[in-house]
Parts: structure tokens; C-alpha cells; sequence
């Protein structure tokens, strides 16, 4: 029978804490790149983006499957005037989990910048973030003037 010992554990949670710093550290390292234009890639606070509403699918992976959102939202002035997000889930789970996300999101971004979005967690759901955050990306290109 093998044991872990209070040391074990000890030097497994730190290496796994100096890991995680590591990534961090590197992370912010990057540094900004730019797009052809000047303006930070991934859509910087200085871009602007044309009036309109404009739809695009994102998908995410779960241990099970891999699961799509559509989203469609209204800009006005770089804002978020309206969002709306529909689902296509797998799994149970999975509906419940997009049906919590879609019923919190609109407090999340409506009436903010597009370039301020980036949402990680949103009525208890985190991985349907990764779609929705995927969607806003394609979406940001499509209304880039």
C-alpha cells in the first residue's frame, strides 16, 4: 500500500503552485501585439467597430463532447446593446449548464465596450465562456471598420 505522506502533499501542491506561477509569469511577458493597423490583436480598447447586430458560433470542449453557442449582438458606439445567446447542447448537463449562461449573460455585457468582454464564469458556468468568448472574437472581426 503506498501512502502519501503531509510531506508529499506539501511538495506536490507547491510544485503545482510554482507551475501555475510560471504560466502566469509568462503570460504576462508576452507583451501586445499588433494587427496590421496598429491596434492591439484580440481587439484593443482603440478599435471601432461599425454599428449593427452580427452573429457567429463558438464552440467549447467538455470532457464529453464538444458543444456549440450561437450569439448574436447589437453594437452601438462600441457598446453592447443587446445579446442574445442560443445553445445546441449535447448532454444534459450541457443544457443545463448553457441554460444557466444564457439566462446570466446579458447583466454580464450589455452596456459595456465590446473590447472590456471577456467573461470566465456567468451564473455558475465556466466552460461555456470559452464559446461565447470564441463567438465575440469572430464577431469583433466582422464589425472591425
Amino acid at each position: 500500500m503506498i501512502r502519501a505522506t503531509a510531506i508529499d502533499r506539501t511538495a506536490r501542491t507547491g510544485a503545482a503552485l510554482a507551475g501555475v506561477a510560471g504560466a502566469l509569469a509568462l503570460a504576462g511577458c508576452a507583451g501586445s501585439t499588433t494587427s496590421g493597423g496598429g491596434v492591439p490583436a484580440g481587439g484593443g480598447t482603440d478599435a471601432s467597430y461599425a454599428d449593427g447586430t452580427y452573429t457567429a458560433e463558438g464552440t467549447y470542449s467538455t470532457p464529453e463532447t464538444v458543444e456549440t453557442v450561437t450569439v448574436t449582438v447589437t453594437l452601438e458606439d462600441d457598446r453592447i446593446t443587446d445579446v442574445e445567446v442560443v445553445g445546441d447542447p449535447q448532454k444534459a448537463e450541457s443544457r443545463l449548464y448553457q441554460g444557466r449562461f444564457i439566462g446570466g449573460i446579458a447583466a454580464e455585457v450589455v452596456g459595456k465596450d465590446i473590447d472590456e468582454i471577456q467573461v470566465s464564469r456567468v451564473a455558475g458556468s465556466s466552460l461555456t465562456s470559452g464559446g461565447f468568448n470564441a463567438a465575440i472574437a469572430e464577431i469583433k472581426q466582422q464589425a472591425a471598420e
